[in-house]
């Protein structure tokens, strides 16, 4: 059961500060980002709120994950905006792996303005019980 005390609040998005030159304009957020592990497996969730697939770009260099998601302004031709809450702009954020992740064999879902990533870890790296013998 939940503590009732625990109010759910909606996280303002957190602009990242460039460590060098954009080449794009606009502001570039921090995705919140949840990472839950198993015996098997870490799973990433990344909230990127108005990416779409072909605005998202997965990359894996040198044991390095970087996850850009870019927002494509959604207007009706004819449209005034009366109210802009939803601040446009590029997510981005980037992860070490360790030598525990099977690189080759991440997989990437996004639906509903969530990313979900399933880094499974490499076989040695799996939790397994030693059979004993005696003599």
């Amino acid at each position: 059961m939940l503590d009732k005390s625990i109010e759910l609040q909606a996280k303002d998005k957190k602009e990242l500060k460039a460590s060098g030159e954009q080449t794009k304009p606009g502001p570039v957020f921090t995705p919140s980002v949840d990472i839950f592990e198993t015996e098997t497996s870490l799973t990433l969730l990344a909230d990127l709120p108005g990416v779409s697939a072909e605005g998202l770009d997965i990359d894996l260099h040198d044991d390095t994950l970087s996850i850009i998601g870019n927002i494509v302004p959604d207007k009706a031709q004819g449209e005034t905006r009366l109210l802009k809450e939803f601040e446009m702009g590029q997510y981005s954020r980037k992860f070490t792996l360790s030598e525990v992740i099977d690189q080759a064999k991440i997989k990437a879902d996004l639906a509903d303005g969530v990313l979900r990533l399933n880094l499974p870890k490499v076989e040695k790296a799996k939790p397994r019980k030693i059979t004993v013998t005696g003599s």
